[in-house]
């Protein structure tokens, strides 16, 4: 399941993003989204787990925490519509 994590503090690390989602289960993708202008984190990034139950019990969990500081958004990715 891919997951959405925003509301990010620009200094959380994609290893501390990673680390958090691992207490959860397997993470198979982690990836944070930077500015190409800057190289420095935008706040957000998505992180994938194989497992959905895993994946839902990260998401109930890390939703509304406060990490750095910023009480972060997780939530299911939701895939953009194509015709």
């Amino acid at each position: 399941m891919k997951i959405m994590v925003r509301n990010l503090s620009r200094e959380t690390t994609e290893a501390a993003l990673l680390a958090l989602f691992r207490e959860y289960g397997d993470v198979q993708y982690c990836k944070l989204v930077m500015d190409r202008a800057t190289g420095k984190s935008k706040g957000f990034g998505f992180v994938e787990m194989p497992r959905a139950g895993e994946a839902k019990a990260a998401i109930k969990r890390l939703n509304a925490r406060t990490i750095d500081g910023i009480k972060i958004r997780v939530k299911k990715a939701v895939q953009p519509e194509t015709d």
